[in-house]
């Protein structure tokens, strides 16, 4: 059989139908928005934009979020084409199968682990570190040991290993009970953000924005727009969250008409945010003070002097948090259920609760795998793995437009990306430019990753793959 074999849209829109056993279409336009934002806004935010600020660009982070958000826009209008056509769980993994074959489709769905799973793994870091802010505040101490990865000095992050499996729990439950707490936790999020900015604006000092674009970043060698590119590269992380809404797109209400308006929507909302936040960030402090801390906006809100409202702001955070996670696991879920369905994985991924409705096994599955990097990874190694991983993704899916529209011109499309080939050619530019502005562990991670994804689809996806030649 040909590894070259293309999943017809017949069979995928045929797959999209929902079934007694299958997942249930549940979410609106806006629940699907709030899922978006609920996976954009939040480590991205929270944390690496002082990692990005403090060992790339300086205050010119608030210019590598807009050059990162240049990025996704291109890719966004590739994935909103896709999600309108394709209303299937599996996000890339899916468009792809459906453009350029079923090696490439197990490659970006081996690619997405990298993506969903390590970006859940991220985040759970990076809560365990707020958690320890907010218990010390009540004079609560965890011991450090429990708290850090061995390579920073610790056992295992015992917090973040907690919210992984407490959440996988959660979204075993379903899907719509996941919707509600997340949608929660998303308003919760976006008032903290607009508080920080609000009381945030009048303290900004401006000599902390002086020299906006630095030269030289002390003890690296970044600075200048080489600087501002390597601190997209690292933030574009932030931006995963509209590729987890096109993973839900079997479970929307609307697909057609809800997938572009969840996808685009969220982006416009939360790049807003972003560069007000950012801007209002690193002038509340100087950037080089973001060095080594996983809760920079705590600390930099401790400028305001505001300290009544510190203990609201962390818990938002973590709340906001909590959500990302979520979403994050529910992406992944949904990937590899797809790609059980299509039995390039085993049956196991695929099974559903009778009662719940949702891929349980799966979701046990990635409670162990992202605990492991969650309790003894630290979380700067996560996010440039999660970084390399998305822009990787969001190429393909660019290119898989050109190739959707040579082949299949006259598919229905309820939304189509203006002025192809160029938007989607300016999508890969932009991506892999920044994708050259990242580590060369992260390219060797990212090669060595699929090269085991390449193994492993030989020894039993080709010889399991459903679809005939």
């Amino acid at each position: 059989m040909s590894i070259w074999k293309i999943k017809p849209l017949s069979k995928l829109i045929e797959d999209s139908k929902e079934s007694d056993g299958g997942l249930k279409r549940s979410l609106s336009s806006g629940a699907l928005i709030a899922l978006g934002i609920g996976a954009i806004i939040g480590a991205g935010l929270f944390s690496l934009t002082g990692i990005a600020a403090a060992d790339h660009a300086g205050p010119a982070v608030t210019l590598s979020f807009v050059l990162a958000a240049v990025g996704c826009a291109f890719a966004g209008l590739c994935y909103a084409e896709f999600a309108s056509m394709i209303p299937v769980a599996g996000s890339a993994y899916t468009y792809s199968y459906a453009t350029m074959g079923e090696f490439v489709a197990w490659i970006i769905g081996w690619d997405l682990v990298l993506e969903y799973a390590l970006a859940a793994a991220t985040v759970s870091v990076s809560w365990s570190a707020y958690l320890d802010k907010l218990l010390l505040q009540f004079n609560i101490h965890i011991p450090q040991e429990l708290l850090h990865a061995p390579a920073d000095g610790g056992i295992v992050n015992l917090p973040a290993i907690i919210i992984v499996c407490l959440l996988s729990l959660v979204l075993i439950r379903g899907t719509k009970e996941s919707a509600i707490i997340n949608n929660i936790l998303v308003i919760l999020k976006i008032t903290v953000v607009i508080v920080f900015i609000a009381l945030g604006w009048s303290h900004i000092n401006p000599a902390n924005h002086v020299p906006f674009i630095p030269k030289n970043i002390p003890g690296t060698d970044f600075g200048g727009m080489t600087g501002i590119a390597a601190g997209a590269a690292v933030v574009f992380f932030s931006f995963v969250g509209f590729d987890a809404v096109s993973t839900a797109a079997q479970e929307a209400k609307n697909p057609q008409k809800g997938m572009p308006i969840g996808i685009l929507g969220s982006l416009v909302i939360c790049t807003i945010l972003y560069v007000l936040f950012s801007w209002v960030m690193t002038g509340l402090v100087p950037y080089t003070v973001f060095a080594g801390d996983a809760s920079p906006a705590a600390t930099a809100f401790a400028a305001t002097g505001y300290t009544f409202l510190q203990t609201i702001l962390i818990i938002a955070i973590i709340a906001g948090y909590t959500s990302v996670i979520l979403v994050m696991l529910l992406g992944q879920s949904r990937v590899f259920y797809s790609m059980s369905n299509d039995g390039l994985l085993p049956p196991f991924f695929s099974n559903i609760h009778k009662k719940f409705h949702t891929p349980w096994k799966t979701n046990l599955f990635f409670l162990v795998f992202v605990s492991i990097f969650s309790g003894f990874v630290p979380i700067k190694e996560l996010g440039h793995m999660v970084s390399i991983g998305t822009l990787f993704a969001f190429c393909l899916v660019c290119v898989g437009i050109i190739v959707m529209r040579k082949k299949m011109p006259d598919a229905e499309r309820k939304f189509k990306v203006p002025f192809v080939p160029l938007i989607p050619v300016l999508g890969v530019v932009v991506c892999v430019y920044l994708m050259t502005s990242l580590t060369k562990e992260s390219w060797y991670r990212l090669i060595i990753w699929l090269i085991i994804g390449v193994f492993i689809y030989f020894f039993y996806g080709k010889k399991h793959s459903k679809i005939d030649d």
